[in-house]
C-alpha cells in the first residue's frame, strides 16, 4: 500500500516538474545573438532539480517527455530538435543524478553541476559535428568552424546558467519534493 502511494506521489511530482519545465520553455525564450536560431530557456532547471531529487532515471523521464512535447507539439524542430535537446539536457540529468546520489552534500551537488555542464558542452560539440550536417544540410566544415564561436559558448551559457539557477533553487523546493503525501494529508486533516 505504501509503495503504491509513493509511486502515485512520485508520478504526480514528475508530472508537475514536466509542466513547470514546459511553462518555462514557453514563457522565457532568449535568442543567442551570434546565432538567433539557438534560444536560451530555463526549462532544464526543473529537469536538473528532478535529477537531484529522484536520480538520473527520473531526470531522463522528465527530459524525454518535455523534449517530445517541445519537438512535436510546440514546433521545436521535429526529430532534430528532439534529438539535440534530449542529448544536451539528458546528459546533464544523468551526470548530476548519478553523482549526487552517491553523496548528497552541497559540495557534491556543485561538483556534479560543473561536471554535467562540461560533459554537455563536449558531447554537444560532437553531436553538432555528426548530426547537424545530416539534418540541416550544412557542410561539416561550416559546423566545425562554429564550434568555438557558437556551439561551445551557447551550450556553456545555457547549461551553465541553468546549473546556476538549479543550485540557487534546489534547496528551496527539495523539501516539497521529498515531503510524504500521507504526512501532508495527516497534517492538514
Amino acid at each position: 500500500m505504501n509503495t503504491s502511494k509513493f509511486s502515485t506521489a512520485m508520478i504526480a511530482k514528475l508530472a508537475m516538474m514536466t509542466a513547470v519545465s514546459l511553462v518555462l520553455l514557453l514563457i522565457i525564450r532568449i535568442p543567442f545573438p551570434p546565432a538567433p536560431f539557438l534560444v536560451y530557456d530555463p526549462a532544464d532547471v526543473p529537469i536538473y532539480i528532478t535529477a537531484f531529487a529522484y536520480g538520473p532515471v527520473a531526470g531522463l523521464i522528465v527530459t524525454l517527455i518535455v523534449c517530445l512535447i517541445q519537438a512535436f507539439m510546440l514546433g521545436g524542430d521535429g526529430l532534430y530538435g528532439f534529438l539535440m535537446h534530449f542529448v544536451a539536457t539528458g546528459i546533464v540529468a544523468v551526470v548530476i543524478g548519478t553523482m549526487y546520489a552517491r553523496s548528497k552534500t552541497r559540495k557534491r551537488a556543485l561538483i556534479s553541476l560543473v561536471v554535467g555542464v562540461i560533459v554537455a558542452v563536449v558531447v554537444m560539440c560532437f553531436m553538432n559535428i555528426l548530426v547537424t550536417p545530416a539534418y540541416m544540410g550544412a557542410p561539416r566544415e561550416a559546423v566545425v568552424a562554429m564550434i568555438p564561436t557558437v556551439i561551445i559558448p551557447f551550450n556553456l551559457i545555457k547549461a551553465g546558467l541553468n546549473a546556476l539557477l538549479t543550485c540557487i533553487l534546489y534547496k528551496r523546493v527539495s523539501g516539497f519534493l521529498h515531503r510524504d503525501a500521507a504526512a501532508v494529508v495527516h497534517n492538514e486533516g
